[in-house]
């Protein structure tokens, strides 16, 4: 979705910048949602995901209600306890993961901070491991 100039403009001023990718929120049929803008082609963009609307590839060309605003909040993932627990444990594998882009770092910590029951967690932070010494596949990667 295009997002008007007049409330892009709002945003910027809010967010004190009009580069890189701008955090924001709102709802969508009054329900919230947390989001990037994104600049593609040379315009801002909000992209409307199934975690905003469910089944939203299918409801392409319908109206909805919407708000935006620059949402403020850190979005700072911590990594989970554990995975840093044994991070700090494993200097070669910590090696490995501070060398890694901040991209590929964050997309590491998401999943497994992301995960429900302590044995998806134990077993991926052994894949993790594993991945950074250069042994296994992880996140649908070979190499780190």
């Amino acid at each position: 979705m295009f997002v008007p100039e007049k409330i892009l403009g709002d945003i910027f001023k809010q967010a004190g910048k009009d580069k890189g990718k701008i955090p924001i929120c709102g709802t969508i049929n009054n329900m919230p949602y947390k989001q990037t803008l994104i600049k593609y082609s040379g315009d801002w963009r909000l992209y409307i995901n199934t975690f905003m609307l469910k089944n939203s590839p299918k409801r392409i060309g319908e109206t909805i209600a919407l708000t935006i605003e620059f949402d403020p909040s850190d979005r700072t993932i911590k990594p989970h306890p554990k995975f840093a627990k044994v991070l700090h444990e494993n200097k070669k594998a910590k090696m490995v993961f501070d060398t890694l882009s901040q991209s590929r770092q964050k997309e590491i910590v998401r999943y497994i901070a992301n995960l429900k029951t302590e044995e998806s967690i134990d077993r991926n932070i052994i894949k993790a491991i594993n991945f950074l010494l250069g042994e296994d596949r992880f996140v649908g990667r070979d190499k780190p």
